[in-house]
């Protein structure tokens, strides 16, 4: 088959991809899983390389319109081609899988001109299933999700590193609390998206697999994710990294960029 795929189509798929990789995941996390180091010195384990083998499996013979970017899979010029790309992360928050935490899901989004289309997390360790797809809505085992509503000043927990949460403290609400880091960046974008803290932050170096179906999840709670200037991520370039990064419910993304503009200035 070569044709692109609709949301609809395309999440049944990477739900059911995620699922099966999380089997797998879990086995692994059991029995032991050796680690290596990549040559930018960052981990990767057996069941990093294992989940990828099956998501490849699984989802690069779907259609060969659909291109290909995975974490742990050799990058290949041909995506740039294409209008739609596989972006996937086999295991995003790999430290907090070593560390044995459960701070670590699959990340599955099929990207269509520069932009998330459909989107899966899946969180093994407790069975979450994180899912969207524009137009469609946002979910949470199911169960509709939405970010929450209200303005910079109604703010309570925002989640990203202490440096950049420190910049621009004077101008936040004296309640404003940094909640506790999560080894999984995609993870800590979903909290964004279910209410679980008001707005978070990500330094730079994300990488397309890191955000991609984040993305979309929180875009449709009623969220959005953008670079500090305020303009929308695109995906699928040549080089997949992006600079930082900030996160929130609609009502206070645009008073965290104009903080941010402001410390700038």
């Amino acid at each position: 088959m070569a044709r692109l795929l609709t949301a609809g189509e395309a999440l049944p798929l990477l739900t059911e991809a995620a699922r099966e990789a999380g089997e797998i995941g879990l086995r692994f996390a059991r029995d032991g899983a050796r680690v290596f180091d990549k040559p930018d010195n960052s981990p990767v384990t057996e069941a990093d390389l294992a989940i990828d083998a099956h998501l490849a499996k699984r989802l690069r013979g779907v259609s060969s319109a659909i291109g290909w970017l995975s974490e742990e899979a050799g990058d290949s010029a041909e995506r740039l081609s294409k209008r739609q790309v596989w972006v996937l992360d086999p295991i995003d928050g790999t430290r907090g899988f070593i560390a044995g935490n459960g701070e670590w899901v699959i990340s599955a989004a099929l990207v269509e001109d520069g932009r998330p289309l459909a989107g899966v997390l899946y969180r093994p360790t407790n069975g979450d299933l994180y899912s969207a797809g524009r137009g469609v809505g946002a979910f949470k085992n199911g169960a509709a999700i939405k970010a929450n509503v209200g303005a910079l000043a109604q703010t309570h927990t925002i989640a990203g590193p202490k440096p950049m949460f420190d910049l621009i403290r004077p101008g936040l609400p004296t309640w404003v609390e940094r909640a506790s880091r999560l080894s999984s960046l995609a993870l800590r974008i979903a909290y964004v998206a279910e209410g679980l803290v008001d707005a978070a932050f990500a330094s730079g170096a994300s990488h397309d697999w890191d955000i991609a179906a984040a993305d979309i999840i929180l875009s449709e709670a009623g969220g959005r994710l953008s670079t500090f200037h305020g303009d929308d991520v695109i995906y699928n370039r040549a080089d997949p990294v992006h600079r930082p990064l900030v996160m929130a419910g609609l009502g206070r993304h645009a008073g965290l960029v104009s903080l941010f503009d402001r410390v700038k200035d």
